[in-house]
């Protein structure tokens, strides 16, 4: 018999990965000015502009959101008009475009490219390294949180606990040197400018229309083999991953403030898919032998400042699969979680 243990609409669902919390308004109220957020469009971008949005709205005064990106997908751009963010249609690659940004006392930065590293790994340099001086340029004297990720680090075995924000850098493959790369930058603006910045390293974020949940369920409920190789990851509710990156404005500093963002457990792949298994009424078909290390990170530093995560991970599984039984829109964007050896 499956398992059914929440059983929210597609509609609330997808409410909890923008609503602000408490704590998160408390947090912006703190702050002043307001906020841009630059590459607002991608997975993470419009749920985390109309948060910041929501949350500023609670607040004394007039602040406001600003959403900018190239809006390839004009349904992104139409759901933050309609919620009341004001957008703004740029290409940062642009110099003339630049100069459009508008002036903001805080930056939220999340442009960044990974798959198709593998094909045109220049493209990849150019996103993630050069891209981020050029904005910074115009955001010099804001306080800037920037979206990095887990990959910078080199695999740790499970019983380490995960890298933690004092751990060597090790990336392995192109993607993940370039996310080095951008971090680079953003360290050297902050000491020669004095810009506070917060570097966010993040894996992996859950948002049912995409992430490792919904890689696995798709699976399982396909008959499709899940590779287990990769024998453990991170993940955390993006609702949650939103509310630490904006809460990060308050801890920008210079040099930066580095920042793991994800869950607190380190969880087993083969667990996922079996409990998944279980909520589908499927028998999940595992492949593969589990590696004694895997790409994880050791989120207790962001969990003391901010708080544990809003959204438990029995809650993420369960909304998972009422999301996919459902027929809930799917972005089709797959992780590619498993991928041990840096090729995206």
């Amino acid at each position: 018999m499956s398992i059914h243990l929440n059983r929210p609409g597609l509609d609330d669902i997808a409410a909890a990965a923008r609503r602000p919390s408490t704590a998160l308004v408390e947090a912006l109220a703190t702050t002043s000015g307001d906020i841009a957020v630059v590459g607002a469009a991608g997975k993470m971008g419009v749920s985390l502009s109309r948060m910041a949005a929501d949350a500023l709205a609670s607040l004394p005064g007039d602040r406001r959101v600003t959403a900018v990106s190239r809006f390839s997908d004009p349904a992104a751009r139409r759901e933050l008009d309609e919620a009341g963010v004001r957008t703004l249609a740029l290409d940062v690659s642009d110099a003339e475009a630049l100069r459009e940004l508008p002036e903001s006392e805080n930056l939220v930065y999340m442009v960044g490219r990974k798959f198709g590293t593998s094909a045109d790994s220049s493209a990849t340099w150019f996103s993630n390294v050069v891209l981020p001086h050029l904005v910074l340029t115009r955001y010099s004297d804001s306080r800037v949180v920037a979206l990095s990720s887990g990959n910078v680090y080199p695999f740790s075995s499970p019983v380490s606990g995960g890298c933690t924000e004092e751990s060597p850098y090790g990336p392995i493959g192109e993607y993940a040197q370039s996310c080095v790369g951008r971090e680079q930058v953003f360290i050297h603006h902050s000491r020669t400018h004095r810009t506070p910045v917060a570097l966010i390293r993040l894996n992996y974020a859950i948002d049912c229309r995409y992430g490792v949940l919904t890689d696995i369920a798709r699976a399982v409920l396909d008959g499709t083999p899940v590779d287990v190789s990769q024998g453990a990851v991170n993940v955390v509710w993006q609702g949650d991953a939103n509310r630490y990156c904006l809460s990060a404005l308050t801890i920008a500093d210079t040099p930066p403030t580095v920042l793991n963002v994800t869950g607190p457990e380190i969880v087993s792949v083969r667990w996922l898919a079996e409990q998944l298994g279980r909520r589908l009424d499927r028998e999940p078909v595992l492949v593969g032998d589990e590696s004694d290390t895997a790409l994880l990170s050791n989120a207790s530093k962001s969990h003391a400042l901010f708080g544990y995560p809003d959204v438990a991970l029995a809650t993420m599984l369960d909304w998972t699969v009422e999301w996919l039984l459902a027929g809930g829109t799917l972005l089709d964007k797959p992780t590619g979680f498993g991928a041990r050896d840096g090729k995206f």
